[in-house]
């Protein structure tokens, strides 16, 4: 009997720590593509919502991406905690080594580690997701994905539940063909529809002009002003909507990002040495012993045989043999490098770009060419390629400043926050972030 009465005691301990353990009702998290901590820690920026919930809040001045820093890879990381060896999402794009157009990752069934979707569905919550890359059939109740290039009738077929996308062409704009995702406000506005019609405990969206401004114009520009504008304003009208469904008080707002951003000077294309060397003929037909998979500020060997050292060998040969003139721009990231940080587990090797270089997988024409604009994909080690984090809301330590973290921490933070179970992750709760 009194074994009994302890294991009742013990369960009701474990159940009563998780209650209590659960600081917010509701987690928001809004990532900005291309987010920069500089977005709200220099004020030549037109950002008061972000700046005040900073004041109000906590904030990082540095959040280290995976690698490639490119979006998809490091959104399956904020929802996984864990690095991409891990989670299987390499690229923005699955590389096809036969040289055929590249289909982006989508669906969620693509990402090979547990997801706080699931966690918090588990627990009973309803969890929202908007514009979430690699989010297609997700474990969510509203959705509606990031599908990469695959048009628009994709994502109104995998949107959640069945009807929404049109539903909200209706409800929120009007009747609209098309709902033109490009404007920040436009996210946020489903966002807000969302938000007063079903309280999501959990809510994930992602809003990418600024990424496109910055590609187009490189880290400043009229474009980006107006892009990163556009973004804060999309955050006061989530904001504005969760004061309306009447849960501000208890929702912690997390505003984040996947990458910084390099300008561009000049543009590598690795793949013009190899095939002058020999080790690339004919891709379609197989007829190549190493080729580089680039995705913007970086580029990935990859081996017929991976077990064929000798020709990896000979690429960086070559890539040594290079003058000083152009060995500024790339610095090699080696195989140890790649398993000490939780990286793709399928290239021999990668470089990263230098002095504002960036590189194409071409493999016909001038290896070296001059650049514009802005990209991102490098080695997580550099201050521009850091992104941010703006957090605000219960049990968020007023005043905090995190001098660095990583990506792999949003998700323990969300889990505590919550108060959900979730298995061991690869980050952890910054020291001094929560209450």
């Amino acid at each position: 009997m009194k074994k009994q009465l302890s294991l009742a005691l013990l369960a009701l301990f474990i159940t009563t720590g998780q209650i209590m353990a659960q600081t917010a009702k509701h987690v928001i998290f809004v990532t900005i593509d291309g987010f920069r901590p500089d977005f709200y820690l220099d004020s030549e920026w037109q950002t008061p919502n972000l700046h005040a919930l900073m004041k109000e809040g906590a904030y990082a001045k540095g959040v280290n991406s995976v690698f490639p820093s490119m979006t998809y890879p490091s959104h399956t990381t904020i929802v996984t905690g864990v690095q991409p060896a891990k989670h299987g999402i390499f690229y923005n794009n699955v590389f096809t080594p036969d040289g055929a157009p590249q289909q982006p990752y989508w669906q969620d069934s693509s990402i090979h580690a547990p997801t706080i979707w699931k966690a918090a569905k588990d627990k009973g919550m309803t969890v929202a997701s908007l514009y979430w890359p690699v989010s297609a059939n997700a474990p969510v109740d509203y959705n509606i994905p990031d599908i990469g290039s695959l048009g628009d009738a994709v994502r109104e077929q995998y949107s959640l539940p069945q009807g929404f996308y049109a539903e909200v062409k209706k409800e929120v704009f009007g009747g609209v063909d098309k709902i033109d995702a490009g404007k920040n406000q436009n996210i946020a506005k489903i966002a807000a529809y969302v938000i007063k019609k079903s309280k999501p405990e959990l809510m994930t969206i992602h809003v990418f002009s600024v990424d496109g401004a910055e590609h187009a114009e490189g880290r400043s520009g009229a474009r980006v002003q107006e892009a990163v504008a556009d973004a804060d304003a999309a955050v006061g009208i989530i904001i504005d909507a969760l004061k309306s469904a009447g849960i501000w008080e208890s929702t912690v707002l997390l505003i984040g990002g996947d990458h910084g951003f390099y300008d561009v000077n000049k543009t590598i294309s690795p793949n013009v040495w190899l095939k002058e060397a020999g080790l690339i003929n004919d891709l379609k037909t197989g007829d190549w012993k190493a080729q580089f998979n680039a995705v913007g500020g970086s580029a990935y060997l990859y081996l017929k045989n991976p077990a064929d050292k000798a020709t990896a060998n000979k690429v960086k040969t070559i890539l040594e043999a290079q003058p000083d003139s152009v060995k500024q721009y790339y610095r090699i990231i080696s195989r140890e490098q790649l398993d000490k940080g939780g990286y793709n587990p399928n290239v021999a090797f990668a470089i990263t770009g230098e002095h504002d270089a960036a590189f194409s997988s071409a493999i016909t024409g001038n290896a070296v060419k001059p650049g514009k604009g802005g990209t991102h994909g490098h080695f997580p080690d550099t201050k521009n390629i850091r992104t941010g984090l703006i957090a605000y809301g219960p049990g968020i330590r007023k005043g905090a400043v995190i001098e660095e973290m990583n990506l792999r921490d949003m998700t323990p933070i969300m889990v505590k926050l919550l108060g959900i179970p979730f298995p061991k992750v690869d980050g952890k709760i910054p020291a001094g972030l929560l209450k």
